[in-house]
This record gives C-alpha cells, structure tokens and sequence, in this order.
C-alpha cells in the first residue's frame, strides 16, 4: 500500500544547526496494518509524519502509495486519502464553526466545492453518529465547536476523519495531552472506529504498553532509524521490561560499533 525507500530528511543542510532527523529509512505499510510507534524525543516519528502526508519533502528517497510515486505531491493531494490527528485537539476542528457545520465540510471530500446542503436526513445522520461518541454533542449541534473541552474536540476530530474514510490513518500522540479519564475514552473510540471501517493505521505514542496492546506491529525509532519492527508472536508477549532492554542492547551494540569505526 505505502512504501518509503532511503528516505532522508535533513534540516538545517549547511548551517551549524544542521539535524539529519531521518536517516535512509525504509518502511512497507501493508493494507490494514495497525503500527504502533515510540521512540525518544527526537527520534523522527513525527517528521516520518510529515513525509507519509506530504507535509515535508524528504532531501532523498521515494515515497510510492498504491504503486504510485507520490513524493512531489503537496499534502493538500494527499489528504483525500491521508487522515491526520495531531497531539493538539485544537488542531483538527475549526473552533468558530458550529460542530455541525465542520462534520458537514469534512464530509465534502470528493465533492466540488466546499458547501454541501444540510438536509434533514443528513442532519439525522450526523446526530446519530455523534450520538456514538456518549458525550451528549448531539444535542450541541449548533454550537461552536470552540466551546468544547480537548477530549470532545479530539472525539469529534476521530468521528469527522472516520467518516471521511481515509486510506491511511496518522495518529500523532492524539491522546498525550488529554487528562487520563478522557485519554481512555478517546482511545477507545479509537479501537472501535478502526475496527469498524477496516483502516491502516500508524499511531505514535509514548506509552510502551500501550504500543505493545494495540495494533499488528511495533516500530521502535532512534536517531533517526528505525531499529526494531516486530509483529506476530513476537508483538503479543513482548512486555515493557523486554522492550526496554532491546533499546539499551541496540544503543549499546551500535554504540561499539561506532567505537571500532573511529578506533
């Protein structure tokens, strides 16, 4: 479905600032996949982001999605087909529009133009999905989506992309700044749409246990690499104590490895 080749990102290229934040990195993404993604700071998770979605041109590499060679196309050609939820719930929702009214212009992809007519079937229809959520917005319909709290902005930004049905899923720590209560429930809207629509999905999170609970395949970043891909047997009895020793002996192998090199 998604293939990135030798895929280099550098910021900064000749100036003393210089960060080579993605370093030949290749990564296949089949269809239906559900990765799971963590890595420090720094590591390059979220610019791997921002080149799948077309946010950033990689210096070097190809990016190809359905076969086809996408790496010259801005995101704005991307999203028809790439949904993105950001760390951020202000993000994802325009908070002078009514919650009605950004379900409706989310709903216009394909269409031409931005304006859809809200009949009273379609207007049905976004009630009933809201409804999903438990958070009583569908009886909030018409107020401004900037009078909502983070977690049901951050619930409604989950149902819009849903019912967009993208092919490619991009949850960017979508739950880190929640308060716990609303992290949960927002995650477990997240099970149940990806269930339901059958999406790939590639979800950043720092949360080890929660990198090895959810999804197919586990990719561990640093430095810009990806050093560890795990999926199978191999994913369901990993456990956080296994998971952390695999960083250090890899840090610690690639460190002595260094150390010959420069010897």
């Amino acid at each position: 479905m998604i293939k990135l080749k030798k895929i280099n990102m550098i910021f900064g290229e000749g100036t003393p600032d210089r960060n080579h934040v993605l370093k030949d990195v290749d990564l296949q993404i089949e269809r239906g996949d559900f990765i799971t993604i963590i890595g420090s700071n720094g590591a390059g998770k979220s610019t791997l982001f921002n080149v799948i979605s077309g946010n950033k041109k990689p210096q070097t590499g190809k990016v190809s999605i359905n076969k086809k060679d996408v790496t010259s196309h801005p995101e704005y050609k991307r999203a028809c087909y790439i949904g993105r939820i950001f760390q951020d719930p202000l993000l994802g929702t325009a908070g002078n529009m009514s919650i009605i009214d950004n379900m409706v212009v989310t709903g216009s992809k394909g269409f031409k133009g931005l304006r859809i007519s809200l009949n009273r079937q379609k207007r049905e229809y976004f009630k009933e999905q809201l409804k999903r959520l438990d958070m009583e917005l569908e009886n909030r319909m018409n107020d401004n989506v900037g009078m909502l709290s983070g977690g049901q902005r951050q619930a409604l930004t989950l149902l819009t992309m849903s019912l967009s049905k993208p092919e490619l899923v991009l949850l960017d720590e979508h739950t880190a700044a929640l308060d716990p209560r609303n992290a949960s429930k927002v995650m477990e809207l997240t099970d149940r749409f990806i269930e339901e629509y059958g999406f790939t999905v590639m979800m950043i999170t720092h949360n080890m246990q929660q990198a090895i609970d959810y999804g197919n395949r586990l990719l561990m970043m640093d430095e810009g690499r990806i050093i560890l891909d795990i999926s199978g047997d191999e994913k369901k009895n990993m456990t956080v104590d296994r998971l952390v020793k695999i960083f250090h002996d890899i840090r610690q192998k690639d460190f002595a490895t260094d150390k010959t090199l420069l010897s």
